[in-house]
C-alpha cells in the first residue's frame, strides 16, 4: 500500500520510526516532512500528505504533530480526505468501519512509539463496513464546499 506521511518538528521521531515500521512492512512511504526537529509550520505538511491521497497517489495517509489535532484539522480541509485522530485502538477501527477514513492522525506527545504501531495497525487493517455507514460517509461528504 502507498503510504504518506506528513508531520512537524513535535512529531519527527515518531514519524521518522513510522516510516521505517511501514516499509518494514512492505508498504511503500511517500514521506512528505518534516525531515528535522527544528520548528516549522504543521499545515505545510499535513496538506501535502493529504494531497498525496485525494490525488489517489497513496491510499492512507498517516499525519503527526504533538497533538494530533492541527494537523487532522489541515487534512480534512482537503476535498475527499476523510481524517481522524486516533488515540487508542478502538478509534482507530472504528473510524475506518464506520467513517471510510482515508488519513489518521497521530500524538507524537501522547503516544509512543509501539502504541503507534498497533494503532497503525489497526487502521491499515481494518475494512470500511459499508451496509447504513456509506449513506452516512455520502453526508459528509456532501458537506464539502458548503
Amino acid at each position: 500500500m502507498n503510504i504518506s506521511l506528513g508531520c512537524d518538528h513535535g512529531a519527527f521521531a515518531l514519524k521518522e520510526h513510522l516510516k521505517g515500521y511501514l516499509t518494514r512492512q512492505g508498504h511503500n512511504v511517500v514521506d512528505c516532512g518534516t525531515d528535522s526537529t527544528d520548528s516549522c509550520d504543521y499545515p505545510i505538511y499535513a496538506r501535502a500528505a493529504a494531497q498525496q491521497v485525494a490525488s489517489g497517489e497513496c491510499e492512507r495517509g498517516i499525519v503527526l504533530c504533538t497533538t494530533g489535532i492541527g494537523v487532522s484539522v489541515v487534512a480534512n480541509k482537503v476535498r475527499g480526505v476523510r481524517c481522524a485522530l486516533c488515540r487508542d485502538l478502538l478509534s482507530a477501527q472504528l473510524t475506518r468501519q464506520h467513517n471510510d477514513a482515508n488519513m489518521m492522525a497521530l500524538a507524537g506527545g501522547f503516544t509512543g512509539p509501539f502504541e503507534a504501531e498497533r494503532l497503525v495497525d489497526a487502521f491499515l487493517g481494518t475494512s470500511f463496513e459499508g451496509g447504513r455507514h456509506q449513506r452516512r460517509v455520502e453526508l459528509v461528504m456532501e458537506t464539502e464546499g458548503l
